[in-house]
């Protein structure tokens, strides 16, 4: 008698598989395809609070397995490509809504199946222009959840709504010494919501686990985000917390040795990007405070798919004679055989 094939995925090739594959999901937040990475990220979620780490794997589990179940490639599924939006949304609703409350963890579960399908949408999309997703599934559905949240009293009791005018900065702008170290791990924590610096320092040496040139971009994305705040007046309290910065390491990482090669040519350009979605990040939090939106990453994901569509008009970044942005597949920034362009 055949087995079917419910019981065939049961098998415990196949569950091991299903692990690593939800791993690289998380791992896949910083453009990383390492199962071992993946679980570093979430050892660092459970040390800074357990809940967040229950929500994150939850959202990659069902993210990968919606994604398995609707029968998405395995170019996709296997790198863990169908794993980091739903993760981050399952995330970001646990922040933003509550952790403890049941609703959100509904509301969670089901957006990380939605967001999967949104990704889907997003991928055919973007495909047009040889351009990648990257968060903008999950940018558009946190987006809308916070903006929409104060309406449904199950979602938010009471209707308190968090939309505000922009106001202009102030504060002041000298940042302590002690404050810079902790501004530079605080720029890669707030990617997962964290606001403790050894959270960013654990992360990023979860990221050079992975891949020593993944971690050096990380490391220069950190720096120019903090030098451009900085340079520009940013209030040092926003420097510090990690919010002013936290898209530039995303921006170096995609320019310099995921979608481009790792040159000194690409590391300049992602630099100019990174120094770029600095800038935007408090431009698109104006924009979208009045009516309880954040920024979230879309300072990362517009600032990263301007600079590859650019790239086209420059060989000398995409590393040949035939202008154009790397191929998503590209593994220049990992040292894993699973593809992991994103």
């Amino acid at each position: 008698m055949r087995r079917s094939a419910w019981a065939r995925w049961w098998r415990p090739e196949h569950i091991r598989d299903f692990g690593a594959q939800v791993l690289r999901g998380l791992a896949q937040v910083l453009f990383l395809a390492n199962p071992w990475t993946g679980a570093v990220f979430l050892l660092t979620l459970c040390l800074a609070d357990w809940r967040y780490a229950e929500y994150a794997l939850g959202g990659a589990v069902l993210g990968t397995g919606t994604a398995r179940a609707l029968g998405v490639s395995r170019d996709r599924v296997d790198p863990g490509l169908e794993g980091f939006n739903s993760s981050l949304t399952a995330l970001c609703f646990a922040v933003v809504l509550g952790a403890d409350r049941p609703s959100t963890a509904l509301l969670a579960a089901a957006g990380s199946v939605v967001v999967t399908i949104l990704t889907a949408a997003v991928v055919r999309l973007l495909h047009v222009w040889s351009l990648p997703p990257l968060t903008l599934p999950y940018c558009l559905l946190a987006v809308a959840t916070t903006v929409a949240a104060p309406a449904f009293r199950r979602v938010r009791p009471g209707g308190d709504g968090v939309a505000a005018l922009p106001a202009t900065a102030s504060g002041p702008t000298a940042l302590p010494l002690e404050e810079l170290g902790a501004a530079f791990f605080r720029n890669v924590s707030q990617l997962f919501f964290l606001d403790q610096w050894y959270a960013g320092a654990l992360l990023l040496a979860g990221v050079f686990l992975a891949s020593r040139t993944a971690g050096a971009a990380a490391c220069a994305g950190s720096a120019a985000g903090i030098l451009t705040a900085w340079a520009l007046g940013a209030p040092a309290e926003r420097v510090a917390d990690g919010t002013m910065g936290c898209n530039a390491v995303l921006v170096a990482l995609a320019l310099c040795g995921v979608f481009l090669p790792a040159t000194p040519a690409t590391l300049l350009y992602a630099l100019l990007g990174a120094a770029t979605a600095t800038v935007l990040t408090p431009a698109l939090a104006a924009l979208l405070a009045p009516s309880g939106g954040r920024a979230f990453t879309l300072p990362f994901v517009l600032t990263t798919l301007g600079f590859l569509a650019a790239a086209r008009s420059f060989p000398r970044l995409t590393g040949d004679g035939n202008p154009g942005p790397a191929p998503l597949g590209r593994r220049t920034c990992r040292e894993s055989s699973v593809p992991a362009g994103r």
